[in-house]
């Protein structure tokens, strides 16, 4: 897998220089912008990583840019860094969307252990895509018949009363379910209603 980047987003030079010194001096990969345009455009569309952006900025501001990111398919845990003063403006970012934001003059380990939440939370973001698309590809893999013994195991019925509504035997029903459950890769019944939960197909249950 790609090593994840920790995109620096600020006008201040002297604020780039000293986020890409602390975040190298941790082995983190870092690329930094002076202007919130430059990284909307350099950014590579499925990058893992996450955003490092200053609130206020000249030109396209920090909440100008956290509004277009959508727009350029930037999907990343963002975090502002903000100075004395704009609190405000922090505090719409988090509304917006933002993870946290953090004032400047802001504590090194703060901001480093910020900044590892967000790339942990990229990951196992990326992760739960990935499960649930390789889900919904075993889905697609069944037979007509074996998605309809699916809804029904998952409904709670039993393998005569699914040859009964499907009007089939029930050894033709225990040979679609077998299938389905090795397609499925469920290894049980709690399981099988876990899938079919992600899956849309069945409500989650309350309590």
């Amino acid at each position: 897998m790609a090593q994840q980047t920790v995109y620096v987003v600020d006008d201040d030079a002297d604020v780039r220089d000293s986020l890409q010194w602390l975040l190298t001096s941790v082995g983190l990969q870092v690329r930094t912008f002076g202007n919130a345009q430059d990284f909307l455009d350099a950014f590579e569309h499925g990058s893992s990583g996450c955003v490092v952006m200053d609130v206020r900025m000249p030109g396209l501001s920090g909440i100008s840019a956290q509004k277009q990111l959508p727009d350029y398919q930037i999907d990343i845990p963002l975090i502002m860094i903000s100075g004395h003063g704009n609190v405000d403006m922090a505090v719409t970012a988090m509304t917006q969307g933002a993870k946290t934001f953090i004032e400047k003059p802001f504590n090194d380990q703060l901001l480093l252990d910020h900044v590892q939440q967000a790339l942990k939370q990229d990951l196992d973001k990326r992760a739960g895509q990935n499960q649930l698309s390789q889900l919904q590809e075993r889905y697609q893999s069944l037979t007509k018949r074996e998605r309809q013994v699916f809804e029904q195991v998952v409904n709670g019925l039993a393998n005569q009363e699914i040859a009964d509504l499907l009007a089939i035997n029930r050894k033709t029903v225990e040979g679609h379910r077998a299938n389905m459950m090795a397609k499925m890769a469920a290894s049980s019944l709690p399981q099988l209603i876990q899938m079919a939960v992600s899956l849309g197909l069945v409500a989650g249950y309350n309590g």
